[in-house]
Parts: C-alpha cells; sequence; structure tokens
C-alpha cells in the first residue's frame, strides 16, 4: 500500500507553551486510512487535520467498536526527534483491535507512517521541560447498518497534539476516592483492551469523586468490591515498607507500556518489585501502621503521578505528608530521562528520528 502525502496550505498558528494543557490543540496534519473486508486497509494518506463524515448509522455509534493508543515524541537536547515505544504500542492496539473483533493494523506500515507525519509536523514537538506531542492513534467502525454486528468497513487515523502536564498540579501529589460501588470492568469483559467503553464507564464515579473535591478514583474489582483494579486511566503503584506491588495483569486492567517500564526500570535499581492481588483492606492499614512509604499511577499521558492521600468509606489516610516520595522522584526522572535521551537507554526503547 502506498502512503499518499497531501500538505495543507493552510498552516495554523502554532500555541504558547504555556497554555498548552493537554488535548487541547492538533496539528496541521493527520493520518487515515479505510479498512473494507475482502480489500483490506487501503487509501493510506497524509492530510489536513479536519472534520471527517461518517452516516448517522456508522456502526461506532450504535455498538462501540473502537480501540486507541496513546504515545509521545520528544526532542532531546540536541534536537533530535524520539519516539518511546512506538511498535509496542501498535502491538497492542492489535491486540484490542483482537477483543473488539476488529481487523489488525500492519505494524511496520504504520510505523512509518507516523514517523512520515512526524517529519511533517516536527515544528509542532514542544522542546521546554514536561512537554511532548502526544499522539493518538484510533480506530472504529464505519459501516453504516442498524443490527448488531461486526462491521465491515473502519478507519484508522493519527492525530497529534502539542501536551504540557496532564495533571495541571504536575507532580503535586493528588487526592484519591477509592470507588466502592461502581466498577471499571469485570472479568471476561473487555477491561485490558484500550477501547473506548472502558473510559465512558468511568466517567459517572469520576464526576461524583470530583464533586467531592478529589482529583481521582481507585476502582476496586468487580467480583468482591476487594481487591485494587486502576486508578482512573492509569495503572496503581504502592510502596509498602521496601516493596513496590501493583495488581497483576489478569484480563481486566490495561497493560501499560509505562506500568511495564517502571517495574522493569524498579527491578534493575534493586527494588523489590511484587505483582499481586492487594486489597484496598491491606492499604488501608499499611497507611495506618505507617508501612505505607508511597503511592503513585502510571501512564503515558502523566508518567508518574503522585498519590497523597485515599478515602475509603469514611477514612482517609495521608501518604508521605502529601509529598511526591524518593522513589517515585527516582523512577519519573529515569523514564522520562531515558525518553529525552539525557539517560542512556539500555533496553532498546527510545527511537531516533533524524
Amino acid at each position: 500500500m502506498e502512503l499518499q502525502i497531501i500538505k495543507s496550505t493552510n498552516l495554523k498558528k502554532k500555541p504558547d507553551i504555556d497554555s498548552l494543557g493537554f488535548g487541547k490543540y492538533f496539528t496541521d496534519h493527520m493520518f487515515i486510512m479505510e479498512y473494507d473486508t475482502g480489500i483490506g486497509w487501503h487509501d493510506a494518506k497524509i492530510v489536513e487535520y479536519g472534520p471527517i463524515s461518517l452516516e448517522p448509522t456508522a456502526l461506532i455509534f450504535h455498538y462501540g467498536q473502537e480501540t486507541f493508543e496513546g504515545l509521545k515524541a520528544y526532542k532531546n537536547n540536541e534536537g533530535k526527534i524520539t519516539l518511546f515505544r512506538p511498535k509496542e504500542n501498535f502491538e497492542r492496539m492489535n491486540r484490542s483491535n483482537e477483543r473488539m473483533c476488529m481487523p489488525k493494523i500492519d505494524v511496520d506500515f504504520v510505523h512509518d507512517a507516523l514517523v512520515k507525519l512526524l517529519e511533517i509536523e516536527k515544528d509542532w514537538i514542544p522542546e521546554q521541560p514536561g512537554t511532548s506531542l502526544y499522539i493518538r492513534p484510533v480506530m472504529f467502525a464505519t459501516e453504516p447498518a442498524l443490527g448488531v454486528k461486526i462491521s465491515d468497513k473502519y478507519y484508522f487515523i493519527i492525530i497529534l497534539s502539542p501536551v504540557g502536564s496532564y495533571y495541571k498540579e504536575g507532580l503535586a501529589p493528588t487526592s484519591i476516592y477509592v470507588e466502592d460501588f461502581y466498577v471499571r470492568a469485570s472479568k471476561g469483559g473487555t477491561g485490558e483492551a484500550k477501547c473506548s467503553g472502558n473510559y465512558a464507564s468511568g466517567l459517572k464515579p469520576y464526576e461524583l469523586a470530583k464533586e467531592k473535591g478529589f482529583a481521582q478514583v481507585l476502582f476496586l474489582d468487580a467480583e468482591d468490591k476487594k481487591y485494587i483494579e486502576e486508578v482512573g486511566t492509569s495503572n496503581a503503584f504502592f510502596v509498602i515498607g521496601d516493596t513496590i506491588v501493583t495488581s497483576p495483569l489478569g484480563g481486566t486492567i490495561l497493560p501499560g507500556m509505562t506500568r511495564n517500564s517502571i517495574i522493569t526500570i524498579a527491578k534493575d535499581k534493586g527494588y523489590k518489585v511484587e505483582e499481586r492481588l492487594v486489597s484496598i483492606d491491606e492499604i488501608m492499614q499499611a497507611g495506618r501502621d505507617n508501612e505505607l512509604k508511597e503511592a503513585f499511577a502510571t501512564g503515558t499521558a502523566a508518567v508518574i503521578s503522585p498519590i497523597g492521600s485515599l478515602t475509603f468509606k469514611d477514612e482517609t489516610i495521608t501518604i508521605n505528608d502529601n509529598k511526591i516520595g524518593a522513589i517515585s522522584q527516582e523512577l519519573y526522572d529515569t523514564l522520562t530521562g531515558i525518553q529525552m535521551g539525557s539517560i542512556a537507554d539500555k533496553y532498546g526503547w527510545v527511537e531516533y528520528l533524524n
């Protein structure tokens, strides 16, 4: 399949760095290709960023076949563009696609298309510390039909957005509400797939938590309402005594790229890391006993977000005096250093584009 490039003649003014926020601005171009059963992927092109046309009966609107990914491009101190584990993101998308009965993408082709798009949009990549160019691949069903069925038509799109910190507080610890009624995902569901339904189901509890003054929600398992799952859209970590503990991958939580990276780095630094079931009761008791030294959430958008307090039912525990912990800071500095090129990448995670 050939890649057609149609450059825009209506280039936008770049936003002020201080106003970036997260996901507010989008670059001049996007990548798009189409899929038809019996034909496969076709009409791959880079075009001007803008609206797309869908019929009201497009299956995405009615039955939710959709997957997406999130990754970032950076400029290091030498001005080189770097990508962090891009092919692994596309491979994870294919696993999500399989769960949602959607066609796989050719990882090498979409990777090369992304590189072409970044070369065109390189001036959109911010260079200030803490900033990056967020990359959002998304696939969704476009066949016009009513009646529950697997779509025969899809769009795959990549859009780009210059961003600052995901949380306006940056690395300031956040207050987390432990949700014991609403659940994010159940065994046998789509919890490990990166699809829109998982995020839509979390909006209600998030809004309720926000009304109470909390920054995010910590979900428990659907079966027992006992074991830690995820923090909003992120994987959760706890430092109990001298051990870093996080929930295991069992089909209900996302196999986060940042989660995997943090576990790898922590083990290499000599920390004891356990992937196991951890109950909210264990966490709260560790907090009472002053054994809960740190807590943080991980994800592509925020990298690491320290947790300053947890509220479960009527009890609140404060973690590390509501300050970022030394381990959290060390892991953040190491991972972002690798991503930005200031720390040697011995894992082969970083790709240099120029």
